[in-house]
């Protein structure tokens, strides 16, 4: 009977302890961005454009605002009220030949796009992260797709990586 007892008493014990570790390992979670403690406003001002692209920094900084509204970690405001801005630059564009078929005639193109950012927090006065030469790429076809196809991709991957960068802290 003794052993009974001492049997249930020790598996009552381990259980308790493999939920109490699991437990506490984990710690609290919070879906706020993990670099961004206290911040709850962003202003996303139009970008600078140093390419021949035209339309390039309205593009990318709609891109932007329309990507932080549906992710709703940060509240889109006025530069004026916000606790934090991220500013930028298009720094360079191009269009270069991607893949080639048998006869050597192009099939697709790529589209780059680099940007110089900065997330700055304007409560402490500091720059939260900034990167000076952030890459969006876009692979297009040469026959079904356009070169706005291309900028459009590659435009998406400069936001995801920003928004990613800004409110996941990755």
């Amino acid at each position: 009977m003794r052993k009974k007892y001492l049997f249930y008493f020790f598996l009552s014990l381990s259980t308790l302890c493999c939920l109490l570790s699991v437990f506490l390992s984990c710690g609290p979670y919070s879906f706020t961005g993990s670099g961004l403690p206290g911040i709850k406003t962003i202003a996303i001002p139009l970008f600078e454009n140093q390419t021949q692209e035209y339309g390039i920094r309205e593009e990318l900084s709609e891109t932007l605002v329309q990507a932080f509204i549906q992710n709703n970690t940060l509240k889109v405001v006025n530069e004026r009220i916000a606790e934090s801005v991220l500013k930028g630059t298009v720094t360079k564009y191009e269009k270069i030949a991607h893949t080639f078929d048998e006869q050597e005639n192009v099939k697709e193109y790529i589209v780059r796009i680099y940007v110089k950012i900065v997330l700055e927090d304007k409560t402490h006065n500091k720059n939260i992260w900034e990167e000076e030469n952030l890459e969006g790429w876009g692979i297009y076809s040469a026959t079904e797709e356009t070169e706005q196809d291309g900028k459009t991709k590659a435009l998406a991957k400069l936001t995801e990586d920003i928004l990613n960068r800004t409110v996941k802290g990755w």
